[in-house]
């Protein structure tokens, strides 16, 4: 076996190339195997001393080959040319066929990966597309809270991802401005706004008119009433309750905007509930025309069933069922998972009917590849109604993908939910106080002499960045139990721990600069001779491959994971072996264009997470 020629010109990843070539080599072996090709998939080998990659397809093919796998690897190894980056090709094992990469080429393809901050080395599936993401999503008169932090987090980081993958990408703030809870707030700021907490700070007093409000709402019919009718005034367009409303969604959206700076948020577009109203009508008589919508006890509702017969006769038998063993509420879940309302007894509408517009608009304006709705995993079956309407009715064409990316809630430490109307829940401005207060008293220890404007600021992004990643890190699914000791955490799997790491090796090239004046480490390749060398160059070509993964799967959390072992791994490469202290000054060079290399891999990560990399910590 031989290989010849440049490797400087091989396109997409190792793997990638690699599974290309031996899927063809598997296919010509064995021509009347369908799955031949497919056998060829080669991924980064799992630990040291089976080569840089392998392929375990000989294992699949046995089988339906009749052959011993070490025969499969030798028929499609037998008298092949090599790519001309591979260095050797290794029959291991039961059949398993490993990889070496050529020094050169992992070498440069190490250093191109990280080139232009790391761009270069991303995959650009998006290009031409468009991705609504619609995210985070506070209620006007409510003060962000920690339930808030998810979906804004979660959002703003898929944001951040499907730009570097080269989707056009529209960041779409869907916050709750319309409904009944603007009766009970106007009802309430008649009869009892503090006019001085209201030029202090709105939101809290907002928040204080609408629970005592509510309160008496539930214990006064008459105020009940009072309230229904503010609302209803409100929704014809009385001019004053109007104004009111208005001046609602201007101190709540300041509010929310200083948040949203701290957190560097921001949004292609900002529309509330209330700027659908006018199509929601309009969309019911649609859907009855269509014959998906019919009247039900006053309302208008879509049976889900009636898309489906299989799934009607599954679901009329655990009705009967139920009821048989005399569980009616059981029965009433089953039932009601099945029907949407679009338009209530009294007339009004509800999230399902504005949804269902908002989906209809966003086709319409921008033409998506794809709209991601973030949200808590409580709205799963909303959703997967308002998915199945749309596909239905049309809403959105049927090369749109439609992805619900559902985040476990956050709970007491207890596991007990918060309650926001009693008052339980953290307040999102209260965390990230607290959180840079945390990272002032380390910053202050650590560098006493700091002036304290430059503290603060350092702090401000050590603390945003322990309370991001104490998010991003998880698994969106996941459910998590509020403790502040946990989402502050300066250390182990944190964002300061991987902010660190990449100042570290900013602090090392300055010091590499100021001790060899003469020598210039970006003119050399990455040393990648030694089995740590190499590990960090292979995981520094990982990235691309797992950002695409994080966008395709919406899961910033497998961005995090390599992140954190690529510091692990460049952890060991330093403690292992000298930088600075290299005798070989080839070799000094080499390691550092590696370090280099291994930062502007963590900046970029850690940027697509909406982390910021300070150089100095």
């Amino acid at each position: 076996m031989s290989n010849e020629g440049s490797f400087e010109s091989e396109a997409g990843s190792f793997a990638e190339a690699l599974s290309a070539w031996l899927g063809k080599r598997l296919a010509a072996a064995f021509p009347d195997c369908p799955d031949a090709a497919a056998a060829g998939r080669t991924v980064a080998s799992a630990r040291r001393g089976f080569g840089d990659y392998q392929c375990s397809g000989a294992m699949q093919l046995s089988r339906p080959l009749h052959l011993p796998p070490r025969k499969v690897a030798e028929a499609a190894l037998a008298g092949a040319e090599l790519p001309p980056f591979v260095e050797k090709a290794e029959i291991a094992g039961a059949g398993f066929i490993n990889f070496t990469i050529r020094d050169a080429a992992l070498a440069e393809r190490a250093a191109a990966a990280a080139a232009n901050g790391a761009l270069a080395g991303l995959p650009r599936p998006g290009a031409g597309k468009t991705v609504i993401v619609d995210y985070s999503s506070p209620n006007v008169a409510k003060s962000m809270h920690i339930g808030h932090i998810r979906s804004t987090v979660i959002g703003g980081s898929l944001v951040e991802i499907f730009r570097a993958l080269g989707y056009h990408v529209v960041g779409d703030n869907h916050i709750g401005d319309w409904g009944t809870q603007f009766g009970i707030i106007i009802k309430g700021w008649r009869e009892f706004v503090d006019r001085d907490a209201i030029a202090r700070d709105p939101v809290p007093e907002l928040e204080r008119i609408y629970k005592e409000s509510y309160a008496r709402a539930k214990a006064d019919p008459a105020w009940m009433e009072a309230c229904r009718l503010e609302t209803v005034k409100l929704q014809q367009g009385d001019p004053e309750n109007r104004a009111l409303w208005q001046d609602f969604i201007r101190m709540s959206r300041h509010t929310f905007d200083e948040i949203y700076e701290r957190l560097g948020i921001s949004f292609e577009t900002t529309r509330g509930e209330s700027w659908y109203q006018p199509q929601l009508a309009a969309m019911v008589e649609r859907l009855e025309k269509a014959g998906l919508a019919h009247e039900s006890r006053g309302a208008v509702v879509v049976d889900l069933r009636d898309f489906d017969p299989a799934a009607a006769e599954q679901s009329r038998k655990a009705v009967e069922s139920a009821l048989a063993k005399g569980d009616a509420e059981s029965a009433a879940r089953e039932d009601g998972k099945w029907i949407c309302i679009v338009r209530k007894e009294d007339g009004g509408f509800n999230y399902n009917t504005t949804d269902l517009a908002t989906m209809e608009t966003r086709a319409k304006e921008y033409d998506p590849a794809k709209i991601v709705i973030v949200t808590d995993d409580r709205q799963i079956p909303h959703f997967q109604q308002l998915f199945a309407i749309s596909a239905k009715l049309g809403l959105a064409p049927a090369s749109t993908e439609l992805v619900h990316v559902a985040f476990g809630t956050i709970t007491d430490e207890n596991g007990h939910p918060f309650s926001t109307r009693k008052g339980g829940m953290p307040k999102l401005k209260e965390l990230l106080d607290e959180a840079a207060s945390r990272a002032l008293a380390v910053v202050r220890e650590k560098n006493p002499d700091l002036p304290e404007a430059e503290a603060a600021a350092l702090a401000e992004k050590i603390g945003i960045g322990a309370v991001k990643y104490s998010d991003l890190a998880m698994d969106p699914i996941t459910t998590i139990k509020f403790s502040w000791d946990a989402v502050l955490s300066l250390q182990g799997n944190s964002g300061p721990y991987l902010q660190y790491a990449h100042a570290r090796i900013r602090s090392l090239l300055a010091r590499y600069a100021e001790a060899f004046p003469g020598e210039d480490w970006r003119a050399a390749l990455p040393s990648v001779a030694d089995p740590l060398e190499r590990s960090l160059a292979r995981r520094i070509l990982a990235f691309g491959d797992t950002v695409a993964a994080a966008g395709a799967k919406c899961r910033p959390n497998l961005l995090a994971d390599f992140l954190f072992a690529l510091a692990q791994d460049y952890s060991a490469f330093y403690q292992a072996l000298p930088v600075l202290k290299a005798e070989d000054p080839a070799v000094r060079a080499g390691r550092a264009r590696l370090c280099d290399a291994v930062s502007q891999v963590l900046r970029r990560g850690l940027a697509l997470l909406g982390i910021q990399a300070p150089d100095r910590m």
